[in-house]
């Protein structure tokens, strides 16, 4: 009995039938409005604020490669999620692809750890968005309250030059009710303002790569991969895995464009072209930047804080160039968390419409089509989290979260390719099974690189969402 539904699958096709009924989703996305949607949520977090954390702490100069072999981790994978979003388009992205391929329990298994992914990295992004916010108005000469900008694990130094704890990160609060409330607005004012930002953020990166170029010391570069200090991580070519596997977390965004597959035009035509895209053209931005920043500030002096870019750019001497950058990072850190949520709310409304989270999930509102209350819920916890934990645990937490999405989704497509090999795919992966397989084992290093504490975290996470399987999930199931 209990195989009957633990490893029911969804054939490629079920995908248009679902038992409720109501407001559809809206199809306003085109191929240049999907990759767009996927730069904004890849450059980020990962390039202004994960760089100078993975080089400090884990691999130096080498971060370089760390971004890589992350690189080449996505590659394969963003392959996979081609192929699959062309067959499967639909909200759900790894989650619908697991219920076709490995049934019902690893589907509830991906779709709960995507929480990791996009509620957990939005809350991530929105810290780091607090702290470039926070950097900007005290060059205004607008001093915000210390303990009012950081959490509660953080120290602060006040006016009077004490210290403290901090109370709660406000900012962070904010930008995320102000984004949930974009999103619930509509897709079609959601994708406008995120093109306008993406256009903006990318002039920002090409601006400080070029003005940073002349304050490149080439001593900054040497030891080019420290040695390692005797701990696994701990910098050596241990430490570029370890850092590949945090900065993973700087290329989620591509599989988020999966996500909005119900929001598309043409989702099997235009899925991999917005995918793939996004991709490729962040990688470029992503290697340039990194040898660049490296080179204009020593790894461990400047680099081991939250704001990395505006500790470099202070170097330059530049106050506008200053001014500028900080600005646009600020429009890109506001796109990433306009992508996450928009993944999370979507991921949850696919899951709700197979009957395995409570109908509010799913509801559409009749005039936005959006799904407003799943928003709105994740508004709330989002922001509790933005609020009152540090970037670097969100942003650990995700990146092991984002790795176990990907090696579901590489092995989907092995699984598919032999039981329903007459289905069409308008983009095949090539070299399949050898390139989902490699994507499988890159993903799975940087998985066992990570923390023995942020296995902990997924394992207490998965374990919370098995046993709201059990209650509710696996009992109302549409599996009929």
């Amino acid at each position: 009995m209990a195989q009957s539904y633990l490893f029911w699958r969804k054939s490629a096709d079920s995908w248009r039938e679902s038992p409720l009924d109501g407001p559809k989703l809206r199809r306003h996305l085109g191929a240049w409005s999907l990759m767009l949607l996927g730069i904004g949520g890849i450059i980020g977090a990962g390039l202004f604020s994960l760089t100078g954390i993975a080089a400090a702490h884990y691999a130096g100069p080498a971060v370089v490669l760390s971004f890589v072999v992350a690189a080449v981790g996505c590659g394969f994978a963003a392959l996979c999620y081609s192929e699959l979003a062309g067959m499967i388009p639909v909200a759900g992205s790894a989650y619908s692809y697991a219920y076709a391929t490995m049934g019902e329990l690893v589907a509830w298994i991906i779709g709960w750890d995507l929480v990791l992914e996009y509620a957990v990295g939005a809350a991530a992004v929105s810290v780091s968005w607090s702290s470039y916010v926070v950097s900007l108005l005290r060059e205004w000469g607008i001093a915000l309250p210390a303990r009012w900008t950081a959490n509660p694990f953080d120290v602060v130094r006040l006016a009077d030059g004490a210290t403290a704890h901090g109370i709660i990160n406000l900012p962070a609060l904010f930008i995320i009710v102000a984004i949930s409330g974009l999103l619930i607005r509509g897709i079609s004012e959601s994708s406008t303002v995120n093109n306008v930002i993406v256009v903006i953020k990318v002039a920002v990166v090409l601006a400080v790569i070029g003005f940073g170029i002349p304050f490149i010391h080439a001593a900054n570069y040497h030891p080019f991969i420290p040695p390692n200090t005797g701990t696994f991580g701990h910098f050596g070519w241990s430490g570029i895995m370890r850092g590949a596997g945090t900065l993973f977390f700087a290329y989620i965004g591509f599989d988020a464009v999966s996500t909005a597959a119900q929001e598309s035009k043409h989702p099997a035509r235009d899925m991999p072209r917005g995918i793939i895209g996004s991709l490729i053209v962040c990688t470029v931005l992503y290697i340039t930047f990194g040898i660049v920043l490296t080179g204009m500030v020593n790894y461990h002096s400047m680099l081991n804080d939250a704001a990395p870019v505006a500790t470099a750019i202070d170097l330059t001497g530049q106050a506008w160039l200053k001014n500028l950058v900080k600005m646009g990072i600020i429009g890109g850190f506001t796109t990433v968390i306009l992508v996450m949520l928009l993944g999370q709310s979507r991921v949850f409304f696919s899951m709700a419409r197979d009957g395995l989270l409570p109908p509010a999930f799913a509801r559409v509102h009749r005039r936005f089509h959006t799904p407003y209350l799943s928003n709105l819920i994740f508004m709330v916890l989002t922001g509790i989290m933005s609020a009152v934990l540090p970037i670097r645990q969100l942003a650990e937490m995700t990146s092991v979260g984002t790795l176990l999405a990907f090696i579901i989704v590489c092995g989907g497509v092995i699984v598919l390719r032999r039981t329903e090999p007459n289905h069409p795919r308008l983009f095949r992966v090539p070299g399949s099974p050898v390139v989902p397989a490699l994507g499988i084992l890159v993903c799975l290093a940087m998985m066992v690189s990570l923390d023995t504490l942020v296995w902990i975290r997924l394992v207490v996470w998965l374990t919370i969402g098995l046993l709201v399987y059990g209650f509710y999930g696996r009992h109302h199931a549409f599996r009929n």
